[in-house]
């Protein structure tokens, strides 16, 4: 089976090294001249990690991470330091904070060379399985010149929030919805004392995140509602300002950050919901199919949970191509069925988190922390069991 995947992010790399695996014919198209995985930090949970495993990654994965962030004080916290919830450690389960640059380098590490093509951007995409790329000069005038169309029997569209061939799928655009806030992202150059807590604290239209690396670095970020063109002379100035008065250690994680590694992001997630997440010969993966804010730490997760469950569905029939074009139909069916409500459900409920947690009322604000403040531990574990429960699907007999 000929594959070609559009976009060398989390998502498309591990349907990458997966199918791979399995004994296809893969090509990755990266629009970019060279991939980069950006200096931030992601967190993969239960589900993430059964993904990971059944792609065959889960040792390369443990030997960057440490399951001693399981340990750690967690939950949402006021400004001023104090506690509003506590999640218990059983609601957690497993949990690893991986730095992005190394897990590019596991899966990069796991492809045959030259799988991945940079500088090659996917510009159409039809059913049938034509692909439309240019290479060289993305972005030139003379992009049409370049522009050339190669056969494949599966085209993966993995190409992120900002998709191109989403309406492919979909049958009309569907654009990018900016939910009202941006975050600052970075991870300190050195190791930085936690005391053995993380999670979050939340204010009134802030939110910041701590999350430690297996190294004693932490990966942090911060949240700030503003509009989608703001702009920022000194973008850690800023947040230095903006969280000056918080609780320690946040003005140390932002100090032992280079100013270069602090990076700020409009926070969106699709306008919205697709039908279906494939048409023909080309299917969605990750944000393409349903990019979610980040207030849940899913959407690393539900990228690797499509490309395990993608690699199961297509592994009896990677090696045999073509010919079987019923077959393969009858699979990305089965992937949309076992993908399509789990993800949506997960973004709505991320957005819902988010919308919450960025109130810029203090009446509201209050409101907020004394409700959480009250509800029962076992309703936060169940809730965190109904997103971390999950394993790949049997392979079609």
């Amino acid at each position: 089976m000929k594959i070609a995947i559009v976009g060398a992010g989390i998502g498309g790399l591990s349907a990458a090294v997966g199918l791979q695996r399995a004994g296809a014919e893969v090509t990755v198209f990266e629009r970019a001249p060279e991939v980069r995985a950006g200096g931030s930090g992601l967190s993969i949970f239960a589900n993430g990690l059964a993904a990971l495993d059944a792609l065959g990654l889960s040792e390369d994965f443990d030997a960057v991470t440490d399951r001693s962030v399981e340990g750690f004080a967690a939950g949402q916290r006021r400004a001023d330091g104090r506690w509003i919830a506590q999640v218990p450690n059983d609601s957690v389960g497993a949990l690893r904070i991986v730095d992005r640059a190394d897990l590019h380098r596991i899966l990069f590490g796991a492809l045959a060379p030259g799988t991945v093509r940079t500088d090659a951007a996917a510009v159409a995409a039809a059913t049938d399985g034509t692909l439309t790329i240019t290479a060289g000069a993305v972005g030139t005038d003379s992009e049409a010149q370049l522009a050339a169309e190669q056969r494949f029997d599966l085209i993966i569209a993995a190409d992120g929030l900002h998709s191109r061939i989403r309406s492919v799928v979909a049958g009309r655009t569907v654009a990018p919805r900016y939910s009202g806030h941006s975050a600052w992202r970075g991870i300190t150059s050195v190791p930085v004392d936690l005391g053995r807590a993380a999670g979050e604290s939340v204010g009134c239209g802030r939110r910041f995140g701590i999350a430690p690396l297996a190294d004693g670095r932490v990966y942090w970020f911060a949240v700030a509602n503003m509009p989608q063109d703001a702009v920022f002379a000194d973008e850690k100035a800023t947040v230095e300002s903006m969280f000056a008065a918080w609780h320690r250690p946040i003005a140390e994680l932002i100090e032992a950050t280079p100013a270069e590694a602090v990076r700020r992001t409009p926070i969106s997630d699709l306008s919205h919901r697709l039908a279906r997440f494939h048409r023909g010969s080309v299917v969605l993966l990750g944000d393409a199919a349903h990019a979610m804010t980040p207030d849940l730490g899913q959407g690393g997760g539900q990228a690797l949970e499509d490309a395990a469950t993608l690699t199961a569905l297509l592994a009896p029939l990677a090696e045999r191509g073509a010919a079987l074009r019923a077959e393969l139909g009858e699979a990305l069916h089965r992937y949309d069925a076992l993908r399509r409500p789990r993800s949506q459900s997960i973004a709505r409920k991320s957005r819902l988190m988010g919308q919450m947690f960025q109130l810029d009322s203090p009446l509201l604000a209050r409101i907020r922390n004394a409700v959480f403040s009250v509800v029962p531990s076992r309703l936060i574990a169940a809730q965190a069991a109904s997103v971390q429960r999950w394993s790949p699907p049997a392979p079609p007999r």
